[in-house]
Parts: structure tokens; C-alpha cells; sequence
């Protein structure tokens, strides 16, 4: 069995795993059925990708009024913003008051310029990966295309160069290693969707595996 097929199994199981539910207060900022921790686990599918942050490239496609291909001195000449945000993994452990730093995805997204058609993303990493959402929950205020994490550059680890947060959403949706975004019509279920994860990924409706 290869490494990745084994990672692949044992994060379905960990999405399946049943957690018995508590109630939570409407304050409470942990989502049912997570465990709070200061760490901030690394998880993925094993493979990295060595990638020059002087030739990366973010590609912005599909119906768009014009195509946008922004090198990475390009997207620091965005608006840039700070974000503190909580971080929920669907392997049940969540991370607060998690500091990016960035561009907000909506301000990427409009100097392409949406076409009235579209209703769905596709997120493109550098690995291959790829997951979907819906193009309105990627231009919420809070959605950034993130290149620094407390402060510092983001690291390779935790999806450097560049990846997107998606704070509303368990962290597959917030994709590593972020390549290109492609806006279409109509849904396209990505890399975890495809195998059982669960389409919408709501933390708060413990949205973790499709039944």
C-alpha cells in the first residue's frame, strides 16, 4: 500500500470516528466534538512540494473577465491584512486565535472580475490537490490568500508559499500550496469531497463526512 493511499484511509477514519456531542453555549468558539490544542499539527498527504517562491504563480481562470496570473511580489502589492482567525482540522482538534497575514481573496477575485454565471470554485494546489467551494463563501471579509502566519512568512509545512483560509470551514477546504483558482458554474467536488468528506464542511454542523 503506498504512503499516500494510507494517509488517505486513516484520514477517513479519523472523519468517520463517532465523538459523543456536548452542547455548547452560543459564546463557545469550539465547534461539537473538537478538542482545543496549542500545538499546530502538520497534516497532509505526505508529499511537500519544493516550490521557488521567485517562479511561483497564482493563477486566476474560468469565468472571469480577464485572467490574472500574480507572481508573488504581485500579491504583496495587494491591500494587505491581518486576520485572526480560529483553525478546525476535521481529525477533531482546533486551534485559536491563529494570526495570518495577506490579501483578502474577494479583492483577488474582483480585479479579475466575476462573470454572473459563476456559483463554484475549484481550489488548485501545488501537489495536485484540489478541493471545491462555493464562490460565495470565498469572498467573505474573512477569506484570505495568506503568505505569513504570526507574523513570519508562511512555512512549506503549513501550505507556504501561499495558501487560502477558510475560517467558516473545516482546514481542507483551506487548501496549501495554492496554484490557481478556477471560477466555474456548477459544483466540482475535489480531492477529499470525491472520497466521502463531506461537501459543505461546516464545523459548527460537525459537517465531517458525508453519510
Amino acid at each position: 500500500m503506498s504512503k499516500i493511499k494510507k494517509i488517505v484511509e486513516e484520514k477517513l477514519k479519523q472523519a468517520q470516528r463517532k465523538i459523543k456531542k456536548k452542547t455548547f453555549s452560543n459564546d463557545n468558539r469550539l465547534p461539537p466534538g473538537q478538542t482545543l490544542t496549542t500545538k499546530f499539527p502538520i497534516l497532509d498527504l505526505g508529499i511537500t512540494p519544493d516550490i521557488d517562491i521567485s517562479k511561483w504563480r497564482l493563477k486566476i481562470f474560468g469565468l472571469v473577465n480577464q485572467e490574472l496570473n500574480i507572481s508573488y511580489e504581485d500579491l504583496k502589492k495587494y491591500l494587505q491584512v491581518q486576520e485572526t482567525s480560529d483553525f478546525h482540522c476535521v481529525t477533531h482538534w482546533s486551534k485559536f486565535d491563529v494570526q495570518w497575514g495577506g490579501v483578502r481573496a474577494r479583492d483577488v477575485l474582483n480585479m479579475a472580475g466575476i462573470n454572473k454565471l459563476a456559483d463554484y470554485v475549484t481550489l488548485h494546489s501545488y501537489d495536485d490537490y484540489t478541493t471545491n467551494i462555493p464562490l460565495k463563501v470565498l469572498m467573505d471579509e474573512d477569506v484570505i490568500i495568506a503568505h505569513q502566519v504570526f507574523e513570519e512568512p508562511l512555512p512549506p509545512e503549513h501550505g507556504g508559499p501561499v495558501r487560502l483560509v477558510i475560517p467558516k470551514r473545516y482546514a481542507w477546504k483551506s487548501a496549501k500550496w495554492l496554484k490557481a483558482i478556477e471560477i466555474h458554474k456548477g459544483d466540482k467536488p475535489g480531492f477529499w469531497e470525491v472520497r466521502g468528506y463531506n461537501n459543505n464542511a461546516d464545523p459548527w454542523a460537525e459537517e465531517r463526512y458525508s453519510e
